[in-house]
C-alpha cells in the first residue's frame, strides 16, 4: 500500500520538518547542505497542503551528555559545541510559522521518540507521516528507520529533504527504500498530485 495514498475515511497525513535550522542552512556553516534552498521551497508547499495543525518541526540541540560518545563527536566538530541558545541553532526564517505546535527539541539525530509520538497521539502509527528536512543522510534516515521499526507509515519526500552531499543523499534514499512497505519514497509533485485526487 502506498502511504501517500488516502482511501475514504483514512486519516489525513502529518508533515514532519526535521531540523530546519541555520546550522544546516546557512552557507557559512560547516554543516550547510548545498540542497537546502530547493528543499525548503518544497517543504513550504507541503506545509501549505497539510496545514499548521498537522505540521511538526524539530530542532537538533547540542545538549547531549559529553561523557558519552557525544563528547567525542563535539571534539571533532568544535564549531557546533556552543550553547543551545546560540543563533546557529535558531530555526530558519519562516519555519516557526509553518506549525501551530512548539518545536520538538532533541539532542539526538533521530527525532522518533516519546515527544514526537506524544504529539502525534493515536495517529502515531495510523496516519501517514510525510518526512522532510535535513539532512537526508543523518537526521532524516535515523528518524525514518526508527519510526518504521515502531510501525509508522512513512513517506520520505525525496526532493524536500536536503543531503550533506549528492552521493550520501542518494545512498540514504536507497537504504530507506529497502524498508517498504513501511517506508515509501515520493517527490513533492507526486504527494501533491495524490492529495488532489484523480483527474476528472
Amino acid at each position: 500500500m502506498d502511504p501517500t495514498a488516502r482511501s475514504a475515511g483514512a486519516p489525513a497525513p502529518w508533515l514532519l520538518i526535521i531540523d530546519p535550522q541555520r546550522i544546516f542552512a546557512d552557507p557559512g556553516s560547516d554543516w550547510a547542505s548545498p540542497f537546502w534552498e530547493g528543499a525548503w521551497a518544497r517543504i513550504r508547499e507541503l506545509a501549505a497542503l497539510v496545514g499548521p495543525e498537522r505540521t511538526l518541526v524539530s530542532r537538533w540541540l547540542p545538549t547531549a551528555d559529553r561523557e558519552t560518545s557525544w563528547g567525542d563527536y563535539f571534539a571533532v566538530w568544535p564549531f557546533a559545541d556552543v550553547p543551545a541558545t546560540d543563533p546557529l541553532y535558531d530555526l530558519v526564517d519562516g519555519a516557526a510559522e509553518l506549525t501551530a505546535h512548539p518545536t520538538l527539541d532533541e539532542p539526538t539525530f533521530g527525532k522518533w521518540g516519546p515527544q514526537l509520538v506524544e504529539r502525534l497521539g493515536t495517529a502515531a502509527t495510523r496516519a501517514p507521516l510525510l518526512v522532510t528536512g535535513v539532512s537526508t543522510d543523518c537526521c532524516v534516515i535515523t528518524t525514518v528507520l526508527a519510526a518504521a521499526d515502531a510501525g509508522a507509515r512513512l513517506t520520505v519526500v525525496t526532493d524536500a529533504c536536503a543531503a550533506s552531499d549528492e552521493a550520501s543523499g542518494a545512498a540514504a534514499l536507497h537504504t530507506m527504500s529497502l524498508f517498504g512497505p513501511q517506508v515509501a519514497l515520493a517527490s513533492t509533485a507526486e504527494v501533491l498530485a495524490r492529495a488532489a485526487g484523480p483527474a476528472r
